[in-house]
Parts: C-alpha cells; structure tokens; sequence
C-alpha cells in the first residue's frame, strides 16, 4: 500500500515541522531512558546501581556502536530510494523498538533492543540530508540551527518525562516513547512530502554506505575532508558534557541530584534557545567561515572556563559562552552541504554523523577515566582537579581550530564560489 501523497499546500507547511519533530523524538528516545535504566537493570538483573553501572556503560556502547554502522547506510538509501520512506520506516522501527525494551525479561533481549534503537535512531543523516533539499543554501545556517535547536529541546524532554514517567514505573517511558512514534509515523505518512526528485536519485553502493567507505569517499573529496576531520574533534570535546557533567556537579558543587537535573535543564534550555534564534543571525552576519571560527572559540572557553569555575553561580555564568558556541555545528553544516552535490547529500550526512556516532564508542570513556585520574590524587598535588576532563575537552576544541583554518585555506574560492555555483561531485 502506497501512503497517500501530501497537497502541494502542506508540503511547504509540514515537511520541515515534520523533520524537527523527528529529531525531537529521536532525542527523546535516547535520553528517556537515562533517568530510569538503573532501576529498570535492577529489576531486571536483582543488582544495585552501584553494581549494574558498568552494564550501563555496554549498553551505551552498544547503541553507539550500532549507530555508527547506521548513519551512512541510511543515507545512502535515502539517496537511492528518497528521504521519505527511510524516514517513516525508521520512526516505525524505533517505536517498535521502544515496545520490545520496555517489555524485555532478560538482560540479553535490552542489549538487543539498545542495539536496534542505535539503528533506528540514526535518521540524523536522512533529516539533515532533507533540510539540505528543501532550503536553499544562504537559509541553510538558520535551518541547521532549528536541527541544533531540536535536539537540545528533545534532550531537555527526554530526562524530564523518563523521570516523572519511572517514578511511576521503570518500563513506563519506554512504552510512552513508542506512543509519541506512532503519532509521528501517523503525521509524516499523511503531511511529508518527498524532497528528493527522482532524477537526482543515485545508485546505492555498499562500499560508500558503510561508515568507513563514505568517510573514506569524502576524504577524497578537498571541499569536505578537513571539516569531516573539526567534526571529529568537535564531538571528542563535547563528550565531556554528557559524560561527565553529574560526576562533575556532584565532586566539586555537591549538587544533588535535583541540582543536576537543574543545570542539565538549564544547559539545554539555553542551547536550544540560542540554536534556535542566534544562530541563523549569525551565521548570515559573519557567514559561515567567521561563524565556524567563533563558534569553535566559543566552545574552547567555554570549556576551560567550566574547568576553572570553582562555585556553582560560575556555572550557570558560563552557559552564556557556551550558548556563543553553538554556531559552530551549524555553520560546519552549512559550508560542507553548500560544497557537496545535491544528490550526495544523504551519503555526505551520513559520513558526518557516522564521525559524530564513532567518538561516542570511546570519548566517554576518555572522559570519565581523565576525571576519575585527577580527582583521585592526593589533595597536596599540584594537578588534583575536578576540571581536568574540561580542560582536556577545551584543548581538543583548539586543535579542531587547525583543520577547520586548513580547510577554509585550501578551499576559499570554492567555498565562496558554493552559492552561487553547485559543486561537482
């Protein structure tokens, strides 16, 4: 059975709402379950949190890794087949997914079901190759922006329902999370148009759809690869946030767990809201070379500067650098779309978000062992220090600064040439 084709009035309507909200929920599902995976590996495993912690760990290598392979595949398919079905297929899988977590009885069943989700959860490619169909290239900054926007909004929701939802029952969200996908499978079915015209489909090729082949494609390719490489780097740095920030809270603040959640909240609201009305701005001002600059800048002093602050109040003054900071995905988004052919683009989102799945199998890991290292040294050594894991980041953040100037270098008159003139694959 064929979905019926959405009225050329709800096209320019819905398709763009529909994407966001597809991020939104991806979002959902990935941080819906944060709060309530301790109790739900307890009732599941008879073992306290203290002891089912390194479990958690697995499970969200798991899904990285899961999400890793996924991210080109789907792009690629996009390319071949439209952005359309691979999305609705996707968002129906992820609810299915959501199902067989909440009910899963074994320990081995949720590592399947973590495994899916990282599939099905990978349509970050598929929308951003999407927005890049339907916007032309000076909108682009202000559209990556509302994607940036939609991920911090929906990982703002995601802790908060998981939360009030597991207090309840630990299953709970999970079964919520597959509720909120049927309503969007239902809405992207009847409104979502195809953005991707049949004579700008491309072959598929497994070689290039795997997560090596399309980033070892796209280094081929000058326009792209160095900004292939700041991304990288980008995503190493900001592990740090997701990894750390509750440990970091609690050792040197003595947050509670409300105090977290508190500043968590906080972050994102933050974040979203200078994704959604800065960036564009921003981008358009300076354009996108200055952007990726500043934005890059931004993160680094953001980062050092939360490795420094020593009272809380210096925290939450700091969420203003870093709101500053936002720009930068955006405006890499932008320059490497403007450089990239338009049927390519699937393929090209996917090796980007296949780099961004990549440093989450291991940064996290970097980034609490750096923590746990300088935490636990005697208080009399000079380098005892609950901001070592931020200081690190903000280093990292400088060294993407170098392949993002290469890049811009290297690849000025093309950069600028981009749009005006499509480039040629």
């Amino acid at each position: 059975m064929t979905a019926p084709a959405p009225s050329e009035a709800k096209q320019g309507k819905n398709a763009f709402m529909f994407v966001v909200v597809c991020v939104i929920l991806n979002m959902v599902s990935f941080g819906i379950i944060m709060p309530v995976m301790p109790a739900l590996l307890e009732d599941i495993t008879g073992l306290a949190a203290e002891q089912s912690v390194s479990i958690g760990g697995w499970l969200s290598m798991i899904f990285a890794v899961a999400n890793f392979a996924a991210m080109p595949l789907l792009g690629g398919l996009s390319d071949r087949y439209g952005r359309r079905p691979i999305l609705l297929i996707s968002i129906a899988m992820l609810g299915g997914d959501m199902v067989i977590m909440g009910l899963a009885p074994t320990l081995s069943i949720l590592f399947i079901g973590r495994f899916l989700g990282g599939l099905f959860a990978a349509t970050t490619s598929v929308a951003n190759a999407y927005i890049a169909d339907v916007t032309e290239p000076e909108d682009r900054g202000r559209a990556f922006g509302m994607m940036g926007a939609a991920f911090g909004i929906g990982f703002i929701l995601g802790p908060v329902f998981g939360g009030l939802l597991g207090e309840i029952n630990p299953r709970l969200p999970f079964f919520a999370a597959a509720g909120i996908a049927a309503l969007n499978f239902l809405y992207g079915w009847f409104v979502l148009p195809e953005s991707l015209p049949k004579e700008d489909r491309r072959p598929f090729k497994m070689a290039r759809a795997n997560p090596f082949g399309a980033m070892t494609h796209f280094a081929k390719v000058p326009r792209v690869a160095w900004f292939i490489i700041v991304i990288g780097f980008f995503q190493v740095a900001q592990a740090v946030y997701p990894s750390t920030w509750n440990f970091h809270g609690e050792i040197r603040y003595e947050w509670s767990e409300f105090e977290i959640g508190l500043s968590l909240a906080s972050v994102g609201i933050a974040s979203a809201l200078g994704q959604a009305f800065l960036t564009g701005y921003i981008i358009k001002r300076l354009g996108e070379m200055r952007a990726g600059i500043l934005g890059l800048t931004m993160n680094a002093l953001a980062l050092f500067a939360f490795g420094m602050a020593d009272a809380p109040w210096m925290a939450y003054a700091i969420i203003f650098i870093f709101v500053g900071g936002g720009v930068a995905m955006p405006a890499i988004n932008t320059l490497t779309s403007n450089l990239t052919p338009r049927n390519a683009q699937g393929e090209l989102q996917g090796a980007q978000a296949s780099m961004m799945s990549f440093t989450l199998i291991f940064s996290p890991v970097v980034m609490t062992q750096t923590l746990q290292y300088f935490t636990n040294l005697p208080a009399t050594h000079p380098l005892q220090t609950a901001g070592a894991a931020f200081f690190l980041a903000g280093l990292i953040c400088v060294l993407a600064l170098n392949p993002f100037l290469i890049g811009v270098g290297v690849n000025r008159r093309a950069i600028e040439a981009a749009l005006s003139e499509p480039a040629a694959e």
